[in-house]
């Protein structure tokens, strides 16, 4: 089954963000660096999905850019497939266009691809699966 994973909103600073959040009742599961994509992450759950909160540690990343350009707000959105290695093979195979088709572990573990806007109507879609699960 898929369901909403996560939503990634990209902020200028975690500590300032969790504040609203924390005055909603929500509280992060604590906060994790992920090097190769340059990004801290916090993940504040909510029901059966999360908010994932991202701020740039380098201001070449993928974050402090899109926060340049746009400014804060909804980065992504991500959906937990079941089979991410056979959801990848099937969306190349009808011309899905991906960021990359490499499956790539990020934050506490799980592996993800990222499809491009123009295949999402205009969304970047974080696709994830648990860690430890076959890639």
């Amino acid at each position: 089954m898929i369901t909403i994973d996560h939503l990634g909103i990209a902020v200028k600073s975690i500590a300032e963000a969790r504040k609203f959040y924390e005055q909603l009742g929500l509280a992060a599961s604590g906060e994790e660096v992920v090097e190769h994509e340059k990004v801290r992450v916090a993940m504040l759950p909510v029901g059966e999905s999360r908010v994932e909160l991202l701020q740039a540690t380098s201001d070449d990343s993928t974050i402090a850019r899109f926060i340049a350009k746009r400014g804060e707000g909804l980065h992504h959105v991500a959906l937990h497939v079941p089979d991410l290695k056979a959801t990848v093979e099937s969306l190349k195979k009808s011309g899905t266009r991906l960021v990359s088709e490499e499956i790539k572990t990020g934050a506490g573990g799980h592996q993800y691809v990222f499809v491009h806007p123009s295949s999402a109507g205009g969304v970047l879609l974080e696709l994830v699966q648990d860690p430890g699960a076959k890639k």
